[in-house]
């Protein structure tokens, strides 16, 4: 759980850090050219419907056209058109009332008009992922308008607890609305916050209902609020004491956030005072540039290897430099259980989801192999992303599925590498770009009224001057920084230098970047 959470807020993108233990635990970002999908309503248009694999193509306005499973089709008929049925469901699981036995040409047609909402970003060459099951997470419920059931997280464990929660919500809920799910979070909410907040989520649906009937098609009908928001109501927890913002347009947002969703937390929000840029401060631009590098170093001397590819992610354990005590099964064992936990915390750093293999090192125990197994699943709860495992097998391969909702860090941060025919990754031409803009706001105050030279790849150039030209303009008219663009063909694309002179004077010596 984080005890500090941190928000860098720029123009062009993003980030959010959890902090766990003094180290980064997560990171989130978005670009401003790539916003957030997940969670957006659309109203959308059947393209093409395949018997052959149960599923669609619907047209919602993005590039791509998004994909529909039938098992992510809500019993109710799902036009925008069509008057709700009111549904009294038993199961905790919504999907479960309609297993998807009913053919999906029988349930869709082409050109049908429906609303849908995002579950899964768009991932290298495949659209978005998309549900007709509507829900509208607040901090303390999330609200489900096609059905009727009340559902309770399983991290409320006490009987009395579950029962009065259910009731209260149950008691509180208008006539005819839909259903909810009672988060964690609630269980320490009081009763008047979890009213204001059930109020407010059916007054959002009957608003984007009211949208989706006038709007055209496709079009968009509800957005999630700002990213650094969505982080924050997903990640703030009774262990986190402090958010710190270094935005005030941001910090503005997240004290008005917590207002409304949590009375009282909005006094942990600070606004950064320092010059210094805060993930400098906080290490967290550190921990970025290792959470891209391949291989893990472990405290004993010991290493994982993480490698990505389309279908899956490998993790190779080694015992590299250590050598451990007399007896060798007792060493396997020690590294083992290092890199369960070290596993765990890159999954969750580099957001890797999908099919995992994790080759741990041989052990011939039984009894190895099932404490090494007991702490994987156990270091698991820590992660909100959904997992499954299973057993180590003979040869200590482990197999485990974890939930992915979008691109890993390492799509997101890097591209394929032209110089070595995409087996590896380097920082993207747009990272670059971004990391120059940093360096020199980190070196504002020495940098006002100068000129820089800056030495840079042609590519690196050409989107400085094209579609990220503000950046320059900004560092111009903001910070009295002009910056001259020297284009060295035969530097590597993360390569960069800079020098500086005054504005009639002679040049000082080239800084190297990159």
């Amino acid at each position: 759980m984080a005890e500090l959470i941190l928000v860098n807020s720029e123009n062009f993108e993003t980030r959010v850090a959890l902090i766990e233990g003094g180290g980064l635990s997560e990171i989130f970002i978005e670009r401003e050219n790539r916003k957030n999908l997940v969670g957006n309503i659309y109203k959308g248009r059947v393209i093409r419907v395949l018997p052959g694999m149960q599923s669609a193509f619907v047209e919602i306005g993005l590039r791509r056209t998004a994909f529909l499973y039938v098992s992510e089709i809500s019993p109710i008929e799902p036009s925008v058109f069509q008057e709700e049925l009111d549904l009294e469901m038993d199961q905790k699981d919504p999907k479960k009332y309609f297993p998807g036995e009913v053919p999906i040409q029988d349930l869709l047609k082409e050109g049908q008009e429906i609303l849908v909402q995002v579950i899964r970003e768009p991932i290298g060459d495949k659209g978005a992922q998309i549900t007709t099951y509507i829900t509208l997470p607040g901090r303390y419920l999330v609200y489900m308008p096609e059905v009727r059931q009340i559902g309770v997280s399983r991290k409320i464990e006490n009987g009395k607890d579950r029962a009065r929660l259910r009731n209260l919500v149950d008691g509180l809920r208008p006539e005819g609305s839909g259903g909810f799910i009672i988060r964690t979070a609630c269980g320490r909410a009081g009763d008047q916050e979890i009213k204001a907040e059930l109020n407010y989520l059916v007054s959002l649906w009957s608003e984007a209902k009211e949208k989706a009937l006038t709007s055209p098609t496709p079009g968009l009908i509800f957005h999630e609020p700002a990213f650094e928001l969505m982080v924050i109501r997903e990640y703030l927890t009774p262990q986190t004491n402090k958010i710190i913002v270094d935005s005030p347009e941001s910090f503005n947002r997240v004290k008005t956030f917590l207002q409304r969703t949590a009375p009282g937390k909005e006094s942990m929000v600070e606004l950064w005072p320092e010059t210094e840029p805060i993930f400098d401060h906080f290490g967290v631009e550190l921990e970025l540039d290792k959470a891209i590098a391949k291989r893990v170093w472990l405290k004993s001397g010991g290493y994982i290897v993480i490698d990505e590819t389309e279908a899956l992610a490998s993790i190779d354990v080694n015992t590299g430099k250590y050598t451990g005590g007399r007896d060798f099964e007792d060493t396997i064992l020690k590294t083992n259980l290092e890199a369960t936990r070290e596993i765990v915390s890159q999954l969750r750093l580099r957001s890797i989801g999908g099919i995992i293999i994790i080759d741990f090192i041989d052990m011939n125990r039984i009894r190895s192999r099932e404490r090494v197994i007991h702490m994987l699943q156990e270091e698991l709860k820590k992660d909100k992303a959904k997992s499954v495992v299973v057993r180590i097998s003979e040869i200590g391969l482990t197999e485990m599925t974890r939930k992915r909702s979008g691109e890993s860090l390492a799509k997101k941060l890097c591209e394929p590498c032209p110089y070595c025919e995409g087996k590896g990754y380097l920082k993207s031409i747009r990272s670059i770009a971004y990391e120059i803009f940093r360096e020199l706001l980190r070196n504002k105050s020495e940098l006002a009224g100068k000129i820089v030279k800056l030495y840079i790849n042609s590519q690196v150039a050409e989107l400085m001057m094209g579609e990220e030209k503000r950046l320059l303009e900004q560092l111009d008219q903001k910070h009295q920084i002009r910056v001259q663009l020297e284009i060295e063909y035969n530097f590597h694309q993360e390569q960069y230098e800079y020098s500086v002179t005054e504005p009639s004077g002679p040049d000082s010596n080239p800084k190297p970047g990159g």
